[in-house]
């Protein structure tokens, strides 16, 4: 059975705010940290991992998430921080502070279209956060603490929500790539 390994996304494509979630990334790699960072053209929002599915089943996803209507909207990312906490840090992030409710409420709106075809039940509340970074250890995990509150209400920009991905995610030893299945455009 061919399987796919896919989520639904929305990208963070936007040039000026990718430059600066680079700039703060290239802070990171200074910090001497073993962390793997997510790639420029990898920035995205997961709103739902479908998990590895089977390639039929694509095809219901893309049904599905056809029928999800919503308008476009903004949202300002800002704010540095980690899950689950500084004193075991995994994941390394950007936040959403405005524009997380119309975000969430996304997400939900693709969940409930979805989550029937997805390969686990998703247990987690959404989130609204970028993910920069996965922490692969505890080296120099005691250095992220003062740039976390460096970036504390720092701006990293405004991305416009137009358009929501289904994305197939390939995993290699350099990292994933992904692509794009299909695009639902928000009006």
């Amino acid at each position: 059975m061919n399987l796919v390994r896919s989520f639904i996304a929305v990208d963070i494509d936007a040039p000026d705010v990718v430059k600066r979630i680079e700039e703060v990334q290239r802070e990171v790699v200074r910090l001497g940290l073993d962390i793997k960072l997510v790639e420029r053209e990898n920035l995205h929002i997961t709103l739902r991992f479908l998990g590895e599915i089977p390639q039929q089943r694509v095809n219901d996803v893309i049904r599905a998430l056809s029928t999800v209507k919503f308008a476009k909207f903004e949202m300002r990312l800002a704010d540095l921080g980690v899950f689950p906490d500084l004193s075991r840090p995994r994941v390394l992030w950007v936040g959403v502070s405005q524009g997380a409710e119309a975000l969430a409420n996304l997400a939900n709106a693709v969940r409930a279209a979805v989550d029937k075809y997805a390969e686990h039940e998703e247990e987690r509340e959404f989130t609204p956060h970028l993910t920069i970074g996965r922490i692969k250890s505890s080296r120099n995990v005691d250095r992220l603490g003062d740039l976390i509150r460096r970036y504390k209400g720092v701006e990293f920009g405004v991305v416009v929500v137009d358009k929501v991905k289904l994305k197939r995610s390939v995993l290699t030893p350099r990292g994933p790539i992904y692509s794009d299945l299909f695009v639902v455009p928000l009006t």
